[in-house]
């Protein structure tokens, strides 16, 4: 059974910073694309960013280019998104996922692609 765990989520003023974390149980991330996801209240749940592993593509989605950056750590298991020039619109519940297609080569978008997911951990940016 996989499990991933987010952590780094909190309160933080407009223009501000956090980093995500998210560790996969074992060796989960292995050959596969992690992602993550955010969902506020009463919208979809909406694509962020998405990681092939053990490196390589990477993908984001358009409102997050150009401040959020995934990355991984192979040793640790671990991706993480650094979060950069936070917007009040950036408020949301955020999650980490695994597509369930081995070696698969495209960075998927859509949330239902994706079969394992953590708890979800929040981020809310003040005005």
């Amino acid at each position: 059974q996989v499990q991933l765990v987010e952590s780094g989520g909190g309160l933080v003023q407009a223009g501000g910073s956090l980093r995500l974390s998210c560790v996969a149980s074992g060796r989960a991330f292995m050959s596969y694309v992690a992602a993550w996801f955010r969902q506020a209240p009463g919208k979809e749940r909406e694509f962020v960013a998405g990681i092939r592993w053990p490196g390589g593509s990477l993908e984001y989605g358009n409102s997050v280019k150009g401040r959020f950056t995934i990355s991984n750590d192979n040793a640790k298991s671990t991706v993480y998104l650094q979060m950069n020039n936070l917007e009040v619109e950036d408020t949301a519940v955020y999650y980490c996922a695994r597509n369930p297609v081995r070696r698969i080569i495209t960075i998927l978008s859509d949330a239902r692609e994706y079969d394992y997911w953590g708890q979800g951990t929040q981020v809310t940016v003040s005005s």
